[in-house]
């Protein structure tokens, strides 16, 4: 728990002081230990919060703070003393933390086990208390004495300002003090457990798991169907492909050889125009053709490149011995001695990357290792003559992030992924206006001008959105058109 429990004093010639602090740390191994502090002056913000008198009837609980300075769960209480004015001094223990929420949750329990603690130190106090007035009886002493208002608090005995130690006669109070607050500090923070309540689910997460819900559909009628047998092979790949969607990783270290570890690798590998083209294909939708002997290369490549699209926009087939219609995949591996039709060969909506192995790949492997570029050349073409250096938008920024060598490759990936949900938020404001409101050519030019769609690369980015809008789940489109239909307010996210 993030808090800290402190024993406070009202002392009468310096006013409130902290006299002890035990706070929660949590180091690296992510166990909580805690420490604890000693101070007579100002501790964190207990002087600042801590009153003599905080409560009706001076004692007992209450609870105060505010945003800024953080909350606190005080408790006053007061021990006896025969030196002290009115035969007793006044204490608080208090709980700071910045979880407004979390204190008024824990009161009871809080509440319960401090009362345990001050009763234990006002009995022992008071056996104290009673042992000296037996031998002394500072009431009759006082009575006796001459009055001075002037010179009172030093009329008074020299040892007057005694400690809590010497009131209770508990040599071993400190320690005692420390254990009961760190036993306190770890109970009251198991009790309770914090919840990140996250927002509406992305796309990505719908679209996962509306494939998943069709998966064990499937499954069921396959297996009613066959009397529980098992589904045929193709099936099975498909749902393998779908379930490990984002942890194609694993997969591709199934397989021996050199594999591209980042989208940063990858540019590396192919270099910067190279790349640029290739992404360009896959962020159009176009069919993305990878050709080679080598399936956990072509694998490791469509991980990477799988993390340009949404979920919804991504359908591959990872290594094939045939070849897929763009219809079924937009990322084909092929083995390298299966023909291209030449209905796709002279197609400008696909790519093709022949991945060819050197002759001095085989000399050269155990020593080169990881180095693709050594075993490895990557031939590309395709009958697309459009230019790429002008957009789409979200690829130059996202050439921005993977060029700029001070960002390390988990910052690129998050970075990626930002952007990808800042456009899919576009798609999802284009998708209600142009097919769910109907709206013309004009005003849909002027969302997307308002999208920042248009100015260079304006081509581009309304292809790039229209190909984005096949990966909207079915779960957000049929909520869209049931709340137009019935009047409520569409889905923010």
């Amino acid at each position: 728990m993030n808090a800290l429990v402190a024993l406070c004093h009202f002392c009468e010639l310096h006013g409130p002081r902290t006299l002890f602090c035990t706070e929660a740390l949590h180091p690296p191994s992510m166990c909580m230990c805690a420490c604890c502090h000693f101070s007579c002056i100002k501790t964190h913000n207990c002087l600042s919060i801590y009153k003599p008198l905080v409560c009706p009837g001076r004692e007992g609980p209450i609870f105060f703070g505010d945003e800024q300075h953080g909350f606190v769960f005080s408790h006053t209480f007061f021990i006896k003393d025969s030196l002290a004015r009115g035969f007793q001094r006044w204490y608080s223990i208090v709980m700071v933390a910045m979880d407004r929420i979390y204190l008024i949750n824990s009161w009871p329990f809080l509440l319960r086990h401090l009362r345990l603690t001050i009763q234990s130190l006002q009995s022992t106090a008071l056996k104290v208390f009673d042992s000296e007035q037996c031998v002394c009886p500072q009431r009759a002493v006082r009575m006796n004495s001459v009055f001075s208002p002037a010179v009172f608090p030093h009329q008074r005995s020299g040892n007057a300002a005694r400690s809590l130690p010497s009131l209770t006669q508990h040599t071993k109070l400190w320690a005692s003090l420390h254990s009961s607050f760190s036993w306190l500090l770890k109970a009251c923070g198991s009790r309770l457990t914090e919840k990140l309540l996250e927002g509406a689910p992305t796309e990505d997460t719908l679209v996962l798991v509306e494939r998943q819900t069709e998966q064990e559909e499937e499954m069921s009628c396959w297996e009613g169907a066959e009397g529980g047998g098992s589904r045929p092979q193709y099936h099975q790949s498909e749902s393998e492909l779908y379930r490990d969607f984002l942890f194609d990783e694993g997969k591709a270290e199934g397989y021996p050889g050199p594999k591209f570890r980042s989208l940063r690798h990858l540019r590396q590998v192919l270099g910067t125009t190279n790349f640029r083209q290739l992404a360009w294909h896959v962020l159009m939708g176009n069919q993305v053709i990878l050709r080679g002997a080598d399936p956990g290369l072509i694998h490791s490549a469509f991980t990477m490149l799988k993390a340009l699209l949404p979920v919804g926009c991504v359908r591959s087939v990872t290594y094939s011995a045939q070849y897929e219609e763009a219809y079924r995949c937009n990322f084909l591996g092929l083995s390298p001695d299966v023909p291209i039709p030449t209905h796709v060969s002279s197609s400008e909506f696909s790519v093709l990357v022949d991945v060819v192995s050197l002759e001095r790949g085989s000399l050269y492997s155990a020593a080169c290792g990881e180095d693709i570029l050594s075993l490895y050349q990557f031939n590309i073409s395709s009958t697309n003559s459009q230019p790429t250096d002008k957009g789409p938008t979200l690829l130059n920024k996202m050439e921005v992030a993977l060029s700029n060598e001070n960002l390390s490759v988990d910052v690129v990936s998050h970075c990626l992924l930002c952007l990808k949900e800042e456009w899919m938020n576009k798609v999802k404001v284009l998708f209600k206006f142009s097919k769910v409101d109907g709206r013309g050519r004009e005003d849909t030019q002027k969302v997307l001008a308002l999208l920042g769609a248009t100015g260079p690369g304006e081509e581009d980015n309304v292809r790039l959105l229209k190909f984005w809008m096949t990966g909207l789940s079915k779960t957000y489109k049929s909520h869209l058109m049931t709340a137009v239909r019935g009047g409520e307010r569409p889905l923010s996210q």
